[in-house]
């Protein structure tokens, strides 16, 4: 069954760094854009950052730009997002989908990262 599977989170004190990563299993994945999403506490889950299948193309939420970097490592169908300067708003559960026919599709099942104040 094709799934993706996110690593990584955890708690991490206001201005420290975390990484995630979120492996494709069942099925490549190839040449489809992969995107990270979070979803906050009693918030509506928002975009993040987003990767074409290439690494040619990224981009960002306004909140994140310059503080978060999405990278993939397609030899590993796997993705990554690198978070620095962390901030308490950044508190969330944070999801790996893949686009697929315009449509974020096989979300991960989400990991939870705490930025404590």
């Amino acid at each position: 069954q094709e799934r993706l599977v996110e690593s990584g989170g955890g708690l991490v004190q206001a201005g420290g760094s975390m990484s995630l990563s979120c492996a494709a299993s069942g099925r490549s994945f190839s040449g489809y854009t992969r995107g990270w999403f979070r979803q906050a506490p009693g918030k509506e889950r928002e975009f993040v950052a987003a990767i074409t299948w290439t690494g040619g193309v990224t981009s960002y939420a306004d909140s994140v730009k310059g503080r978060f970097t999405m990278s993939s490592d397609n030899a590993k169908n796997t993705v990554y997002l690198q978070m620095n300067s962390l901030k308490s708003e950044d508190t969330a559960v944070y999801y790996c989908a893949v686009l697929v026919q315009r449509r974020w599709s096989c979300w991960g099942q989400g990991n939870e990262i705490t930025v404590s104040s």
